[in-house]
Formats: C-alpha cells, sequence, structure tokens
C-alpha cells in the first residue's frame, strides 16, 4: 500500500492546527476578558467621581443611583467570569473571618426588620404605639424599619465598592491608576470649591454653603474636610514615591538627593506638588478643626510607613520639611480653623452631652440594639436638658457609638472587627512589601485618618467619604501579597 507524502503533511499540519484551536480559543479570552475588566475599572472610577457631585452623595435619589451602579459592575464582572470559566483574581476563602463577621452583621440587621406581635425581642416603642393607639401594631427590633433598609442598602453598597476594587486592583497597575485617579477627583472638587468661594455666582444651585469656607459640593465643610484628607493622602504618598524612585537612581549622598529634590520639583513632581497645594489650601479653608486635624494624622503615619526604608531624606527631614509646609499653610490660610477655634476651642461640650446620652441607650439594649441607621429617631428619647433645645440631632457625631447603638455591642462588634482585620492585613503588607508597597501604605494611613475622625465626626456617614475608603482598602488588600503568589478561588 503506498502512501502520498504530500497528504500526510496536509493531516499533521492540520492536526497541528486543530491541536492550537484551544490554545487560541484561551488566548482570544484573555484578550477579551482583560478588555472588558478594564472597561469596568474605568467604569469604577467613574462611579467613585460622581460620588461628591451631588452633596457628597447624602441624599437619597444618590444612595439609590449608587447602589444600582455599582451593583451593576459587580453584576457583570461576576457574569464575565462565569461566561469565561475563569476565577476570582482574590477569592473569598483569603478574606474568610471578615467576610463571615461582615455576613453574620448583614443577616442580623435584616432580622431587626423582620415584623412581629408577640416577640419578646421587639422594641418597646411598639407596644408604647399599640397601647396609644389601641390596636395591634406589628413590632420589630427596629424602631424605624425604613431607616435600617436604608442603612443596609448603604452597607451593602461600601461591601459591594470594596469587592469590585479588591478584585480589579489585585493587578498593581490598575490600583496604581485608582489611587491616581483618586487624587485627580479630589484635586478637582477641591479646585471647584476655591473658585466657587472666590465667586459665589459659580456654585452649583442646589447648595446653600456658607459664605467665608470651603465646602465644595458637599453638604457641609465637615464632611468636604474628610474628603479633602482622604483624596490629599494618595497625593502626598505618589508624590513621595516619584521623588524616592528619583533619588534611588541618582543620588549617591546627602548633597546629591537634595539636587534630585530641587530638580524634581521644577519637573516632573511639580505637577504632584501643585495638586496637594490646591487640596491643602481647600482643607484648611474649611475650618474644620476634625477634618485637618485627622488629615495631619493620616499623613504623619504615611511618612511613617515610608521612613523605614528611606535613606534620603532622613525621617526628621522629612517631619521638619512636613512642619514647615503645615505652618507656611496654616500662616496664609488659616484663619477660617483658627476662628472655628477660637469660637468653639478643642472640645464640644453639647457633643460631650450627645455621647452620654447614645451610650445611656446603648446600656438600655446592649445585645440588640435600636435599629442599625436610627439615630435620628431613637436620639428624641434620650434628649435631655444638658443639650440646647434648638437644633435637630440627626447624626451622634461618633460613628462607632451609632454602631453600637443601632447593632448592640456584639453585632456592632463584629463589624467594626471585619474592617479592623482588612485594615490589619494592610498593616503588614505596608511593612513587608517592597513592590507595590505604597498602595497599602496609603490605605493604612487612609484608615488612620478616617479611624480617629469617627471620633468626632460622621464623616464615614457620607457616601463619598465611605465608598471612596471602600475602593482604596480594595486596592489596599488586593496588593497586600505579591502578585507572584496565586489568590485565586
Amino acid at each position: 500500500m503506498n502512501l502520498d507524502s504530500n497528504a500526510i503533511v496536509r493531516t499533521a499540519g492540520q492536526a497541528t492546527s486543530f491541536a492550537a484551536l484551544p490554545k487560541l480559543r484561551a488566548a482570544r479570552a484573555q484578550v477579551w476578558g482583560g478588555a472588558a475588566e478594564t472597561a469596568l475599572f474605568w467604569l469604577l472610577i467613574g462611579g467613585l467621581a460622581w460620588l461628591p457631585f451631588w452633596n457628597g452623595s447624602n441624599e437619597l435619589i444618590a444612595w439609590g443611583i449608587n447602589a444600582t451602579l455599582f451593583g451593576a459592575i459587580a453584576g457583570v464582572f461576576e457574569i464575565l467570569l462565569l461566561v469565561r470559566g475563569a476565577r476570582h483574581p482574590v477569592g473569598i476563602r483569603n478574606i474568610a473571618l471578615p467576610a463571615t463577621l461582615f455576613a453574620l452583621v448583614v443577616v442580623w440587621i435584616y432580622a431587626q426588620t423582620l415584623t412581629s406581635q408577640y416577640s419578646p425581642l421587639t422594641h418597646p416603642i411598639w407596644k408604647m404605639a399599640t397601647d396609644v393607639l389601641e390596636r395591634q401594631v406589628d413590632g420589630s427590633i427596629t424602631v424605624d424599619r425604613d431607616l435600617t433598609n436604608l442603612a443596609l442598602l448603604r452597607l451593602i453598597t461600601s461591601a459591594t465598592v470594596f469587592w469590585i476594587s479588591l478584585q480589579l486592583c489585585r493587578n498593581g497597575i490598575r490600583a496604581n491608576d485608582l489611587m491616581k485617579s483618586i487624587s485627580v477627583i479630589g484635586c478637582a472638587y477641591a479646585a471647584y470649591g476655591l473658585v466657587a468661594l472666590s465667586v459665589p455666582a459659580l456654585r452649583v444651585p442646589w447648595l446653600d454653603a456658607p459664605d467665608g469656607v470651603v465646602s465644595s459640593t458637599f453638604v457641609n465643610r465637615n464632611s468636604f474636610g474628610t474628603y479633602a484628607g482622604l483624596a490629599l493622602i494618595p497625593i502626598v504618598a505618589l508624590t513621595i514615591r516619584i521623588f524616592r524612585d528619583e533619588v534611588l537612581k541618582k543620588a549617591e549622598n546627602g548633597r546629591m538627593a537634595l539636587l534630585t529634590h530641587i530638580d524634581l520639583a521644577g519637573r516632573t513632581g511639580a505637577v504632584m506638588i501643585g495638586a496637594g497645594f490646591v487640596v491643602s489650601v481647600s482643607l484648611f479653608l474649611t475650618g474644620s478643626r476634625g477634618g485637618v486635624a485627622a488629615a495631619v494624622l493620616g499623613i504623619f503615619v504615611l511618612g511613617v510607613l515610608n521612613s523605614r526604608r528611606q535613606k534620603y531624606p532622613s525621617p526628621t527631614t522629612l517631619i521638619a520639611l512636613a512642619a514647615l509646609c503645615l505652618g507656611g499653610l496654616l500662616f496664609l490660610f488659616g484663619d477660617p480653623l483658627i476662628a472655628n477655634f477660637a469660637e468653639r476651642g478643642i472640645g464640644d461640650v453639647s457633643r460631650g452631652s450627645v455621647y452620654l446620652l447614645t451610650l445611656r441607650s446603648i446600656f438600655d439594649l446592649p445585645l440588640l440594639g435600636h435599629g442599625y441607621g436610627t439615630f435620628s429617631d431613637i436620639f428624641p428619647l434620650y434628649r435631655d436638658r444638658s443639650i440646647s433645645v434648638y437644633g435637630r440631632w440627626a447624626q451622634a457625631h461618633n460613628t462607632y457609638l451609632e454602631v453600637f447603638q443601632g447593632l448592640g455591642v456584639v453585632f456592632g462588634a463584629m463589624l467594626v472587627i471585619s474592617i479592623m482585620l482588612l485594615i490589619y492585613r494592610c498593616i503588614g503588607a505596608a511593612e513587608k512589601r517592597r513592590e507595590n508597597a505604597m498602595i497599602p501604605r496609603i490605605t493604612v494611613a487612609a484608615a488612620a485618618l478616617l479611624g480617629v475622625q469617627a471620633f468626632v465626626d460622621f464623616g464615614l456617614q457620607i457616601q463619598a467619604v465611605t465608598l471612596t475608603f471602600a475602593a482604596m482598602l480594595g486596592a489596599g488588600v488586593g496588593q497586600a501579597q505579591s502578585s507572584r503568589v496565586s489568590l485565586q478561588d
């Protein structure tokens, strides 16, 4: 039997082609999937840019838009993974403990809204309502189911943004782009705030901003102060990295390091320095005591984390330079801040009384809580003559107290611990990682800023602040381990 050699060659070539098809399809799927993820990433950035626009997303309509937008991004991302048969870049097992604690909190909040007529867990206010109305009223653990459902919506939206950022920012390039984008967005809103302060006619029509201070598009100056501090941290971090990298390349001694810094200040670093100046000036012109103090703390934490492995300049030089910049800005633009300190001092008697009254409400129902997000409804029941009869307290100006008041001590602690565990992972990465260590360092500094500010104000209850930090936290956790380590499902 004779075989045609050309036929054999053609058959072998076809077999080779068929064998290469799966690899070709896999390569195409990978390229297509990468492009789709990039598109979703920039949609995430667009969402973060929108957040401050409408009163800092402190409106009911903004909550609905944010939940829909970020929920859609997360849904499309999960569908893409399913269609491609791909795995999550960061599997849920890598954050199993904080995710479990958070899930238990969500279940508990849902349980607080369930109605019942005779349950012993029902809040006493529903029995009072039944007696007054002389008809049976279905009660629940929470005093206001609508407020609790809205608070749950905002909480889940924050978790959604964290999850999207965690997955997409496992890629180091995207993580860096996220921090750069937050810097640009923060600088843009700060610039608008300065322009609106100088030319009141340019203010957005739906905001009744106070005269003489910067509040940008936020509901008040303190909330914008928190957001400005949050945006200032990545600006400072990226500036440090630009200067550090050039110094490592060119400087052999302290003198060369100084010359390199001066050279960069007039070239590459000028843009970042200018952005930092704009945001810093807007921050000082808010006159927010808590916002400025928290921002200074966050930058100090960032400086400490970066000085450990940096030879030039020395930590002492960094602290001296930071103090000099702070003093200069305070001298030139600190009038609103100084006036606020002169009028109110360091502390606030009314807030101290509110804290005590909130603690009393926590002690009344330490396990069940009064319902997540119901402070504005429950506080009038405890309000007394220790504070003025004028004004309405919609927030306790202490996020931790509100969390414990709403969820109870046990589940409130679970929520706080779930976030602290993620931050702790970033702290470890900030100290140990060499490549992309700046990302977790930014996250730790931002966490320090918000963690302290939450003791004296409600910045974390403004979605523009909370969701921006959720994205930063996701990027920080995503970069907490080397890209060479697989974190997939």
